[in-house]
Formats: C-alpha cells, sequence, structure tokens
C-alpha cells in the first residue's frame, strides 16, 4: 500500500486539551499545523471535565470564552470536603483576580470540539481523526517528522517539528527515548456514575473515612463519582462483591443509598490507574513533549488539565514566531522546558505530599481518622481557604496568550 506522505510546519501527536489547544494557537498566529488524533471521535468516558480559571482566563484572551460557557456545564465556586466528622470548605474560588471564579464541570468531548471547530476556522489548521502514530522519522540525530496509520493507509508526516501530547502513555516519548522519573502514587480510582436528584447537594464534595476517600462531582443530571482505593487493591474489591461495594458508597454518603443499585454490574466500574512521572528532558532536536507526555499529574487538585493547557500556552507563546519564519532551534524547546518544569515540580511536590502524608494515611485503615492541622485551620478560618483556591485555580507561573492572531 503507497504511504502518503504530507510535510507541514509543525505536527502534534495527540487530539487531548494540550493538542488540540496547541494547534489552535500555532494556526492562530499564523503556523501551519496538522494535529494527529487516534479515536474517530473525542467521546471517552471518564476523562477529566474540569476546566479550571486558568483555562477559562486563557478563553477569555483567545475571544472565546462567552460561547464556550454557552455550552452545557456546572459551575463550582466552592471545593467541599468531610473529614471524619469535620465539613468544610476547603477552597473558595470567589476570590480569584480571574474573570472567572469558579471551576466548570464540562464534558471534555465539548470542550475538544469547540476548540477543535475554532481551529478549522484558520487555512493553516487541520485534524485528521483515527490517524494513530506508531513511530518517528529520524535524520542525523534529529526528529524530521513521524509515522501514523490511518483508515487509508500508512501516512508520514515531515515537520520542522514534532510535539508529543499523547498523553501518559505517550508513543511520541517512548519512540524518542526520553527518560522518565517516576514518583509513584499510593491510589488508584473507580469512576463511575450515580443519578443526580432534586435536593441533592450542588458543590463537589471530597468525603475522607479511615479506609476510604469518595469525591462526587455535581454533573447536573448526573454524580460523576471517584471511589479512591489503595494501588492495586481492585481484585480483592471484587472478590468482595459488587453488593460490599455498593454498602460502602451508601456509607460514605448516605444521601445516595437509594440509588446505587445503578452500579449493577462492575463493567459500570472504570478503574483510572493513577501515576505521577515527569520526563528528565521534554526534548530532542525537532522534537517537544508536553502535557501528560511530559509530566503525569496526580488527580489530586483535578489540575491536569489545566496544566496540559498552560504548556501550550507557553509553548505556542516561545516557538510561533521561529516556527513561522523556520529558524526553530534546540534552544527554543529547551525555553519551553524552563518556562514549565518549574510550575510542574511544584505542584506535583505538594501532590506527592497530600498523597503521602493525608492519602496514604486515611487508605491504610490503621488509627483513628483526624483532620490535619491545615483541615482543622481551613474550617476555622474562611480566609484561608483563598490559598488553596488559588493553587488549585490558577496555579503556579499561570499563563497568557502573547501571540496575535494574523
Amino acid at each position: 500500500m503507497a504511504v502518503d506522505k504530507v510535510s507541514v510546519r509543525c505536527c502534534v501527536a495527540g487530539g487531548g486539551p494540550a493538542g488540540i489547544m496547541l494547534g489552535l494557537l500555532l494556526a492562530r498566529a499564523g503556523v501551519e499545523v496538522l494535529v494527529l488524533e487516534k479515536h474517530a471521535d473525542f467521546l471517552r468516558d471518564f476523562r477529566g471535565d474540569t476546566i479550571h480559571p486558568s483555562t477559562l482566563e486563557v478563553m477569555h484572551e483567545l475571544g472565546l470564552l462567552e460561547d464556550l460557557l454557552k455550552l452545557p456545564h456546572q459551575k463550582a465556586p466552592r471545593l467541599n470536603a468531610k473529614v471524619g466528622g469535620l465539613a468544610l470548605t476547603v477552597a473558595d474560588f470567589t476570590h480569584l483576580p480571574t474573570h472567572c471564579r469558579f471551576i466548570a464541570f464540562m464534558p471534555q468531548w465539548d470542550f475538544l470540539n469547540f476548540l477543535a471547530d475554532r481551529g478549522a476556522r484558520y487555512p493553516t489548521f487541520t485534524l485528521r481523526m483515527q490517524a494513530e502514530v506508531t513511530g518517528l522519522v529520524e535524520e542525523a540525530g534529529c526528529v524530521v517528522g513521524l509515522q501514523a496509520t490511518t483508515p487509508d493507509g500508512p501516512l508520514e508526516v515531515r515537520a520542522s517539528l514534532v510535539v508529543g501530547a499523547d498523553g501518559r502513555h505517550s508513543v511520541v516519548r517512548a519512540r524518542a527515548g526520553l527518560q522518565v522519573d517516576e514518583f509513584g502514587a499510593p491510589m488508584d480510582v473507580l469512576w463511575f456514575r450515580l443519578s443526580r436528584r432534586p435536593g441533592d447537594p450542588g458543590d463537589p464534595v471530597a468525603r475522607f473515612a479511615m479506609g476510604r476517600i469518595f469525591i462526587m462531582l455535581n454533573r447536573g443530571e448526573h454524580w460523576q463519582c471517584g471511589f479512591v482505593i489503595p494501588k492495586g487493591s481492585l481484585a480483592q474489591l471484587q472478590e468482595r462483591g459488587l453488593p460490599a461495594f455498593r454498602n460502602g458508597v451508601a456509607q460514605l454518603a448516605p444521601f445516595v443509598a437509594d440509588r446505587v443499585g445503578e452500579l449493577s454490574d462492575w463493567a459500570a466500574i472504570k478503574l483510572l490507574t493513577v501515576q505521577v512521572d515527569r520526563l528528565t528532558r521534554w526534548y530532542r532536536p525537532g522534537l517537544l513533549c508536553i502535557g501528560d507526555a511530559a509530566h503525569a499529574m496526580s488527580p489530586v487538585g483535578g489540575v491536569g488539565i489545566n496544566l496540559a493547557i498552560q504548556d501550550a500556552v507557553a509553548a505556542s507563546n516561545l516557538l510561533a514566531a521561529p516556527l513561522r519564519a523556520d529558524r526553530l532551534t534546540t534552544e527554543d524547546l529547551l525555553l519551553v522546558q524552563l518556562r514549565r518544569e518549574w510550575p510542574t515540580r511544584l505542584t506535583q511536590r505538594a501532590q506527592l505530599l497530600v498523597q503521602n502524608r493525608v492519602i496514604r494515611r486515611v487508605l491504610s485503615g490503621a488509627g483513628k481518622l483526624t483532620p490535619p492541622l491545615a483541615v482543622r485551620l481551613l474550617a476555622r478560618f474562611p480566609f484561608l481557604r483563598r490559598i488553596p483556591a488559588r493553587l488549585i485555580g490558577i496555579g503556579f507561573r499561570p499563563e497568557h496568550v502573547k501571540t496575535p492572531a494574523v
């Protein structure tokens, strides 16, 4: 079968938030960009659906915020938790210096379709679905393109820059031989849905009980639920049986006890394997990794998507001009890592602190669950809730769109 060969200035592997956003930003700046997505659509269940104030601010800077918020979504101005018998607000976003002082819960496929539609309005933007990246094209130690399979046959793309935005199981970073530092995680998460009814709470809630952690996110007509379990313990949980699991959910959230029967089999419950890692070097000549391909984040704080978006904004700010002028250097790629590695390191350090000091201890089931001092201070002094709101909602070193539209 003949190989379809194309040439573009930049080719992005992966049509997730980082890849589609980078494609949109580069096309807006006049750079010819091709985004390859291996699936036929964006309809994947239980992807991260949180759009934080930092991302909403980027959408405002692009002039897209008003249209984005016309899509169905739920606003969460606060994040609540119940630790043992202590109920409190952990983060209050209503004081943030942003246009949107809330987290927007929106199906990720709606968000990605929105970005893809806006990207398609630029003549330099192309998105190819069902194009699965399988390898890199290299010459003299430099990455000059990639290979992919499509329903129409093999595809070879030549590009001045290949961007790996293909997630935590990135084919691009594996083929590039980039070294990954693994930091580990004490938990995995079981995701499932339960119906939501009038009279249910509105804000997201995290419930901590000794041996168990349960998270509920308001998705309008249903709750998206996360049941946190010790890493690798799914088989033991299944051995105890589905009725025991349903009873555990009902004990953590008594108001849904009358609907846990909606979990009719284990197929309705999806496993999210948690991993935290980071590339020691995010680039090679002709290649750059961003988002989960560069740094897989813990679900603590739900900030992974928004860090990926921040990577895309920084990459566009730093690379659009040299790409447009066809004078991209390895030093330009280094600048992206230098810009984004510091906030990534700080965020992961905070996540690992929560994982090891709080989550690991709770999941161990040993001893009595006593709210940590930081939690007790948040409950007693409401103004302190602005600190986690800032860290979760905006993060370290937020990025702003600096490339003008052409």
